[in-house]
């Protein structure tokens, strides 16, 4: 039997960092995205006898079972079944789960809740598991330094939460919050950090809806009923198709009116509920730093600056003027324009990490072309913060306050992962994956984005500089 213990302390009162756990985003919430999915459950959440069925993804499984011991069964799985269960729980001092079918031979996972003599609390983390043999010495040091990772992630986790949760005295209001593309990277964890908050989330669905917390709408066809948001305080918009691709013009079609459809529906929905008296007074909408133009070389980009002319600037432009019926309607409007999100599990990094793992990594466009970033944990509490700050309103650029050239940003990822970083990508490569137009617009750009404006409203960076921001993403 093997013992990790990982212990923290956190500014916070004991009752409150209990409670965090205790809600419906915290798993979520403290799972790196991509790693390991919830399949079924909880039952009862964290309290004795409450089961939850997990995927372990096989990114995960192969980095810690050496290929040549892996069983073929496994090497071929799309990721590993986790079933455990709760045995122990004591109100604001402890919780336990353990294993009771899965990878290992054993696992028991203990979470002690203690007072600090400043009044706040310390969490320790005890891990007691036996590994298969098959998995030797070898994997018994890949197994500690994922439990290292994953519990620093974690602490970074709560930490931010609650700091974000201290900072807003609104969010100690319970909201009710609709959002549309709940599934996607942001969406996901925006739902769980606000659920973690005490709000209430509730979910717009393409199908009949099959659950409390979901609501059905048919965006394509203009159709949601404004009855559906009597008793909403906000709405998030986040649907639209992915931009990832080839730029047919299908895919452009498409990429426009998913966009298009979606806000308009949803402002002449929540207009409608308004002037029935009961409607959402806030709309949360996502925007893109592509309005700026992919190429924009030695400027520095604010809010108020020209826009492009290329197909994403012209989309961006479109998207964000078919809101402005709510604005007119006296309906609080907040148009987040994001940069290039930070996660492993998608995106841009997602697609970069098998090279650089590979040795094969390196920069993807000319060295000195300025890429503007932001952790999806930062993205996340910035759309929080939008919906709970009253004081948020028109345009802010989503983006981290340190952008880094493509030379620096695929050297510092190199650094992160302890690999090489010195194979640039061919021209070529982008453009056989996305075409001319999508390599030009995704691939090759330059962009030197303020964050300016989200810092003078109160917004606090958990990770501001791309070392803390990668590793943070990868869990390292």
């Amino acid at each position: 039997m093997t013992i990790f213990e990982h212990t923290a302390t956190y500014p916070h009162p004991r009752e409150e960092v209990f409670a965090w756990h205790e809600r419906p985003g915290a798993f979520v919430r403290l799972s790196p995205p991509g790693t390991i999915v919830t399949v079924d459950g909880p039952s009862d959440g964290i309290r004795v006898g409450s089961r939850r069925a997990l995927r372990i993804s096989s990114p995960v499984v192969a980095a810690l079972w050496p290929g040549k011991t892996m069983p073929a069964p496994i090497r071929t799985a799309p990721g590993l079944r986790w079933l455990v269960e709760h045995t122990a729980y004591e109100p604001g001092a402890l919780f336990v789960d353990e294993q009771v079918s899965g990878p290992l031979r054993s696992w028991r996972h203990e979470h002690i809740f203690e007072d600090t003599p400043e009044g706040g609390t310390r969490v320790t983390d005890r891990v007691t598991y036996e590994l298969p043999a098959a998995l030797g010495p070898l994997g018994e040091h890949r197994v500690r330094q994922y439990l290292e990772g994953l519990f620093r992630f974690r602490e970074d986790q709560l930490r931010g939460d609650l700091a974000l949760q201290a900072r807003l005295p609104e969010s100690a209001t319970p909201r009710v919050v609709v959002v549309s593309g709940a599934s996607g990277t942001i969406g996901t964890q925006l739902c769980a950090l606000l659920a973690n908050g005490g709000h209430t989330v509730r979910r717009l669905v393409r199908r009949p809806a099959r659950a409390a917390d979901e609501i059905s709408w048919a965006p394509d066809l203009g159709d949601l009923d404004p009855a559906q948001l009597a008793g909403v305080e906000a709405v998030v918009n986040l649907a639209g198709r992915s931009i990832g691709g080839r730029f047919s013009e299908q895919a452009k079609h498409e990429i426009l009116w998913s966009r298009l459809d979606a806000t308009t529906t949803l402002a002449k929905a929540m207009v409608a509920a308004r002037r029935a008296g009961e409607g959402p007074s806030t709309l949360v909408q996502a925007s893109a730093i592509g309005v700026y133009g992919a190429r924009r070389p030695g400027e520095l980009l604010e809010e108020d600056s020209a826009t492009g002319q290329d197909f994403l600037a012209d989309v961006v432009r479109r998207w964000e003027a078919a809101s402005e019926r709510a604005e007119d309607a006296g309906i609080r409007r907040v148009m987040l324009r994001t940069g290039i999100v930070l996660t492993a599990s998608a995106g841009a990094l997602g697609l970069q990490l098998p090279l650089f793992l590979a040795g094969a990594g390196g920069r993807l466009t000319r060295p000195q072309a300025v890429l503007s970033w932001i952790g999806l944990d930062d993205m996340a509490r910035i759309y929080a913060q939008a919906v709970l700050d009253p004081t948020w309103s028109g345009v802010f650029n989503a983006v981290a306050p340190a952008p880094v050239t493509a030379g620096a940003f695929a050297t510092q990822l190199g650094h992160v992962l302890h690999r090489p970083s010195l194979v640039p990508t061919p021209a070529f490569g982008p453009r056989l994956l996305l075409g001319k137009e999508g390599a030009e617009e995704l691939v090759h750009t330059d962009q030197r984005v303020s964050a300016a404006r989200l810092e003078a409203a109160g917004f606090r960076f958990e990770q501001p500089d791309l070392t803390a921001a990668l590793r943070h993403a990868l869990a390292r």
